[in-house]
C-alpha cells in the first residue's frame, strides 16, 4: 500500500482552515458558501464513520468585518483582541447554523498554549475532546484570542492545530490554507520552484524551505508556523498534508488516496514531548 493510499483508513482526523480561506479578499467578511461546504464535507466524512475536530482560524477577520474596519489597515494587538471577542461569538453562530442544517451537533472548544502547558488543564482538554468525540459532536476549536495573544502573533491557528492533533491522538493533520503545499522556494516570487508532494522527514533542508510570511493580510500563518506544525504532528504518530483550500473538496480527495498538497509523514517519536516544545 502506498503512503497516499494508506491515508484511506485514518480514522481521527483534525481540520484546520485558515483566515484567508473563509473570507472575501475583497472585503474581508466571512465566505459564507465556502464555509457551508466546508461544514457539507466534514460532516459527510463525519458520517462515514470517522471522527473529526476542525480547528478554524476567523474570528478576528470575522469581527473585523462586522464592525467594517478597513482591512487595508493592519489592527493594534489590543483591537485583534477586541475584535476576536466579537467575531468568535459571530463565527460560532454561523458554524451552528450550518451543523444544524446538515443534522450534526458541533461544539466550541477554545484553548490557549498554556492550555497545553498546565498538567490539569491539558489533562482536561483531553478529557473534554474524548467525551465530545464519544457523544458524536464535532469541536470546533480556537485560540483563545481574547485572553491570548500566542496565536494572534504567530501561526494562525497552524500551530495550535497540531498541539490538537497531539492531544487528541489524531491520525492526519489536514492544514487547509491558500497555497498548494511545499515548493522549493516561494512560487510566486520563483517560476523555477518545484512543488513537493511527499516529505519522508523533516530535515533542516526543508525547514529552511518555509518562509516566515504569509500571502494574505488577513492571516498570519507563513510556512515557517506550517513546518512547525509539520514536525509537532508527525513526532507526535500523525501524518500532516497542506492543500488548497480554494476547493473543499481536496478532503475528499485527500482521504480517497489522490496526489493531493504536500504530505509530511509521520515519524511517531515515543520521546517527544509537547510540553518541552510549548515551553521553547
Amino acid at each position: 500500500m502506498s503512503y497516499r493510499e494508506s491515508l484511506k483508513n485514518k480514522k481521527r482526523i483534525v481540520v484546520k482552515i485558515g483566515s484567508s480561506s473563509l473570507t472575501h479578499s475583497e472585503t474581508g467578511k466571512i465566505d459564507l458558501r465556502k464555509l457551508d461546504m466546508l461544514v457539507k464535507v466534514i460532516t459527510d466524512i463525519h458520517n462515514q464513520g470517522r471522527e473529526v475536530i476542525l480547528v478554524s482560524s476567523g474570528a478576528i477577520a470575522v469581527g473585523k468585518g462586522k464592525m467594517g474596519f478597513d482591512t487595508s489597515v493592519q489592527p493594534s494587538l489590543s483591537e485583534k483582541q477586541a475584535f476576536a471577542a466579537i467575531g468568535q461569538a459571530q463565527l460560532m453562530m454561523i458554524y451552528q447554523k450550518f451543523f444544524s442544517e446538515y443534522g450534526q451537533n458541533a461544539a466550541q472548544v477554545l484553548m490557549t498554549k498554556y492550555t497545553m502547558i498546565n498538567d490539569l488543564s491539558r489533562k482536561n482538554a483531553e478529557n473534554t475532546f474524548k467525551e465530545l468525540l464519544k457523544l458524536g459532536a464535532i469541536p470546533i476549536v480556537n485560540e483563545n484570542d481574547t485572553v491570548s495573544t500566542c496565536e494572534i502573533e504567530f501561526g494562525d491557528n497552524d500551530r495550535l492545530s497540531s498541539y490538537v492533533a497531539s492531544v487528541v491522538e489524531a491520525d492526519l493533520l489536514i492544514l487547509l490554507s491558500d497555497i498548494d503545499g511545499l515548493y522549493t522556494d516561494d512560487p510566486k516570487a520563483n517560476k523555477d520552484a518545484k512543488f513537493i508532494s511527499i516529505v519522508p522527514e523533516i530535515t533542516k533542508e526543508y525547514e529552511n524551505m518555509g518562509k516566515e510570511s504569509s500571502g494574505s493580510n488577513v492571516g498570519t500563518g507563513g510556512m515557517s508556523a506550517k513546518i512547525t506544525a509539520a514536525k509537532i504532528a508527525t513526532r507526535s504518530g500523525a501524518d500532516m498534508i497542506i492543500a488548497n483550500a480554494d476547493d473543499i473538496n481536496n478532503i475528499y480527495r485527500i482521504l480517497k488516496g489522490e496526489d493531493v498538497g504536500t504530505l509530511f509523514l509521520a515519524h511517531k517519536d515515543e520521546d517527544f514531548c509537547l510540553i518541552d516544545h510549548l515551553e521553547e
